[in-house]
C-alpha cells in the first residue's frame, strides 16, 4: 500500500515510467484495479499492439497479474484505443495484447505518465520496444 501512496503524492509533480509491476502500481495509483490473468504471459515473443501505430511490437513478458479498465462494456477482445478520467487527469490506454487483448500500455494526456506491462529492457530479447526510454528521456526534457 505504502508504494502506491507514494506514486499518488507523485502524480503530476514528476514525470512517471512504470514498467511490469511498475505499470500495475501506477494502474492502483490511478484508481484502476488488476486481476489475475487465466493464463500468465511469460517468455521473449508476445505480440503487443501499439494502439497509437497499429504496429505489432514482439515483447518480453513475466507476469501473471493485468490492470483491469475502467470500462464496463471492455470486453478486453478489441484492439481499440481508449481514454479514461483518472486521478491523474486524462489518460489513454496506448498497448494491447494481441493474443488476449488486456491493457499492456498507458500514457498521460494531461500528466507526464507512461507505462507498459512488458519489459523493454529485456536482454536478450526483442527491442521492438525500445523506444519507450526515449519517449520518458522526452518526457523528462520537458519537464525539466
Amino acid at each position: 500500500p505504502y508504494a502506491i501512496e507514494t506514486v499518488k503524492q507523485l502524480l503530476g509533480w514528476k514525470p512517471m515510467l512504470g514498467i511490469c509491476l511498475g505499470h500495475q502500481v501506477l494502474g492502483l495509483s490511478l484508481g484502476l484495479h488488476t486481476h489475475k490473468l487465466t493464463f500468465g504471459h511469460h517468455g521473449a515473443n508476445h505480440p503487443v499492439m501499439d494502439l497509437r501505430t497499429r504496429k505489432i511490437e514482439i515483447t518480453s513478458q513475466n507476469h501473471n497479474f493485468a490492470v483491469r479498465l475502467p470500462h464496463k462494456e471492455d470486453d478486453c477482445t478489441t484492439l481499440k484505443a481508449q481514454q479514461f478520467d483518472s486521478f491523474a487527469g486524462r489518460m489513454e490506454i496506448t498497448h494491447r495484447s494481441v493474443n488476449d487483448g488486456c491493457c499492456e500500455g498507458m500514457a498521460g494526456i494531461e500528466s507526464p505518465i507512461l507505462s507498459i506491462q512488458y519489459h523493454p529492457e529485456a536482454s536478450p530479447g526483442p527491442h521492438d520496444s525500445s523506444y519507450v526510454f526515449g519517449q520518458f528521456l522526452e518526457m523528462m526534457k520537458g519537464r525539466g
